[in-house]
């Protein structure tokens, strides 16, 4: 699993509770974006063979979806399944006027 900022927590929690049941998970904490991590997100994906990244940005155009592509690009032979993504629902984002939503007099 790979994740970054605030969702680590969750991710840990339920890497725990997997981890109770028998299921092992790796979890590969981005500390930043930029630099990517990207030696140690392909180093997973080789050692296990799979990638779900999850964050809290909605999905699409996320910066999971980077993450995802450049596993796709450079892991591909690795994976034994497709790269799976959790991530917020899409939804439109609010518009404000340029004046704060005030009304001109």
């Amino acid at each position: 699993m790979v994740c970054y900022s605030r969702i680590l927590l969750r991710v840990l929690k339920v890497a725990e509770a997997l981890a109770a049941e028998g299921i092992d998970l790796e979890v590969v904490d981005l500390r930043t974006l930029v630099p990517l991590d990207e030696q140690t997100i392909l180093a997973s994906v080789q050692k296990t063979s799979r990638a779900l990244i999850v964050y809290e940005a909605c999905e699409s155009g996320g910066f999971g979806a980077e993450v995802a592509a450049r596993i796709g690009e450079k892991a591909f032979d690795y994976l034994d399944a497709p790269v799976k993504r959790v991530a917020g629902i899409d939804s439109p984002i609010s518009f404000q006027s340029q004046n704060g939503g005030l009304r001109s007099a």
